[in-house]
């Protein structure tokens, strides 16, 4: 990109023999998707960490569920989230950024102006925890994983890669598919290396427990199965006088319990078992603090602001199941939610009402169509929604008081134009049978939030019920969509890109294991993606997602729930941190240290 400081290396002008003539390069110790990195290459380190913070200490923090394979790239298994512990990549994100990655195993990289290729040069002094170095070769590995083995939504970041070349060790090449597009150039800087010398001898198309060598600041030294996993930081770790690890990866242990129940993991943090926890509960919030070691400060409890963009929280209904093909009975279901009433009695008046598939951002549509939207959506204005091209979309609104009859019986009317009446107090489809969902979760503690809208679908004559299963049961039973309906949370990639595919494509929504859970095949919406994905500048992508969440809410596909705008943080008295904070978050744990008292 011409705003790119054109910053080529020795190492990299090897390749430019291979050049057309006239061709102009960027090359860079940084890429943006869309403007210009924020910090040149002379940073010493990021501004929201100590450069002289003290490293050490161990301490222990508690995740849900459990695992059975630390083989993040196939469908089958159940993995941790902590493993990106033990991986470092191409190049890395600067936490007060949304659209920048930073070298750190590739020193720097370099790109035509047509963005159809990227070469990245590889730092000769990175190595693996066990001395190896680290090559280009162990790039094509992982993504040839990913081609031939990885998981559905894994295979859609990188569906725009055309091919892989090693041209030396240190000199690794993307194609691509596309051109003057930024977004694939920058996902490819995310990938992380498979150590070839150690998977020559193993199988990666399976799953396993054994770890291999670490290419980051910490490795696996204990994996007790299902129950815990140690980390403990690589001595002499390659990267630690990098700019962009200075006063990072500070603990010298860290140890993640598992635990199979919410309300025994909080326990666990009150008996000082686990030292830290970001807090998702308003009633465990507003109720289970008030303890001794609150009052007196060995606890501290905090509210920090939160910037990040929020993928969606919602009831989300499967359209493969026949009784939610009909978008008239979608748009019963949300009339059903009284969020109002649930904010006041359930919620501790926290939280706030999501309106958007991209809350807390700059992407989702929260007015009504603007002029630019508008000229998106016109060529598809025969297959949309009247309202959708002149009002805002918002979900229903009720008094609070728990009796929304205007609501109910706006969603009884919705269900007798779809072929549905009540009789006898059950209510009855096309074919004379009750309508019956269960709704399926994973986390006993939501059962309480979900509760009293199952009792409202039962007053109106549906047969609802509530099934909570475990963490395993309930990766297979999504990732098979064998479900009516679920509670979710989507993950969201600023700016949004190729994962859309993978989340609201109609190609995905037969291919097990996608994040097409409602299962959308809406040619508007894979038009729409492909519309945003070929964005060459930010203000056309906003326009276009904005577009996107317009027909997406608008066919009620999911209830939406609710979403914050800050951190809940409580943690044991033992940690220091830098006094600025990222922007995207709170630098936990990498930018935190034990104090050091506490770690001695």
């Amino acid at each position: 990109m011409k705003h790119l400081l054109k910053l080529i290396p020795a190492c990299a002008l090897l390749s430019l023999s291979n050049v057309g003539a006239g061709e102009t390069l960027s090359g860079t110790h940084a890429i943006a998707e869309f403007g210009t990195p924020k910090y040149s290459a002379d940073m010493p380190h990021w501004p929201y960490v100590d450069p002289n913070a003290p490293k050490g200490g161990k301490i222990v923090l508690g995740a849900f569920g459990t695992f059975d394979s630390l083989n993040t790239y196939l469908l089958k298994g159940n993995w941790p989230g902590s493993i990106g512990l033990i991986s470092d990549s191409l190049m890395v994100a600067s936490d007060d950024e949304l659209l920048s990655v930073y070298g750190l195993i590739a020193k720097s990289a370099h790109y035509p102006e047509d963005k159809s290729w990227i070469e990245f040069s590889l730092r000769p002094q990175a190595r693996y925890e066990d001395g190896a170095p680290i090559v280009a070769a162990d790039f094509k590995l992982a993504f040839d994983t990913i081609r031939k083995h990885g998981r559905p939504f894994l295979k859609a970041f990188y569906q725009d890669v055309e091919d892989v070349e090693v041209r030396s060790d240190h000199l690794l090449r993307f194609t691509f598919k596309t051109r003057n597009n930024m977004k694939p150039l920058v996902q490819i800087a995310g990938l992380a290396p498979l150590p070839s010398h150690y998977w020559k001898d193993h199988d990666i198309s399976k799953t396993t427990l054994a770890p291999w060598p670490s290419s980051g600041a910490y490795k696996l030294t204990k994996v007790d199965p299902g129950r815990s996993l140690t980390y403990t930081r690589v001595e002499n770790y390659w990267g630690a006088e990098l700019a962009v690890n200075k006063g990072r990866y500070n603990f010298g242990q860290i140890r993640y319990d598992y635990y199979r129940d919410l309300h025994v993991l909080f326990e666990a943090f009150k008996a000082g078992e686990v030292d830290f926890r970001s807090e998702n509960s308003s009633k465990r919030w507003a109720t289970g603090y008030d303890l001794p070691a609150v009052q007196d400060g060995r606890i501290v409890t905090e509210t920090l602001p939160d910037h990040t963009p929020s993928g969606i929280q919602a009831l989300l209904m499967n359209t493969r199941r026949a009784q939610f093909a009909d978008v008239r009975v979608r748009e019963a279901f949300a009339l059903l939610l009284d969020f109002e009433w649930m904010r006041k009695k359930l919620l501790y008046d926290q939280y706030t009402r999501t309106q958007s598939y991209f809350p807390n951002s700059d992407y989702g549509a929260l007015d009504a169509p603007s002029a630019a939207e508008l000229e998106v959506l016109k060529p598809f204005a025969d297959k949309l929604p009247k309202a959708l091209l002149t009002d805002s979309f918002k979900t229903p609104r009720t008094d609070g008081s728990g009796r929304n009859r205007k609501q109910i019986r706006a969603a009884l009317a919705l269900f007798k134009s779809a072929g549905y009446s009540v009789k006898d107090g059950q209510l009855l489809g096309p074919t004379n049978e009750q309508m019956r969902v269960e709704i399926l979760l994973v986390q006993p503690g939501f059962e309480r939030l979900i509760a009293p809208y199952v009792q409202t679908l039962k007053r109106i004559g549906i047969d609802a019920s509530i099934r909570i299963v475990d963490s395993s049961q309930y990766e297979r039973r999504t990732e098979y969509f064998d479900f009516d309906m679920i509670n979710i949370r989507f993950n969201f990639f600023p700016p949004p890109g190729a994962e859309l595919r993978s989340f609201y494509g109609s190609k995905a929504a037969d291919e097990v294991g996608s994040g097409n859970m409602s299962g959308i095949k809406d040619s508007v919406v894979d038009a729409l993606v492909e519309q945003i994905i070929s964005s060459e500048n930010l203000a056309d992508l906003k326009v276009r997602t904005r577009a996107l969440d317009r027909v997406l809410l608008w066919q009620h596909y999911l209830i939406p729930e609710w979403h914050n705008d800050i951190f809940r943080l409580a943690f044991w008295n033992k940690f220091s941190r830098p006094k600025q904070l990222p922007k995207y978050g709170t630098g936990f744990p990498h930018s935190w240290w034990i104090k050091p008292a506490q770690a001695q």
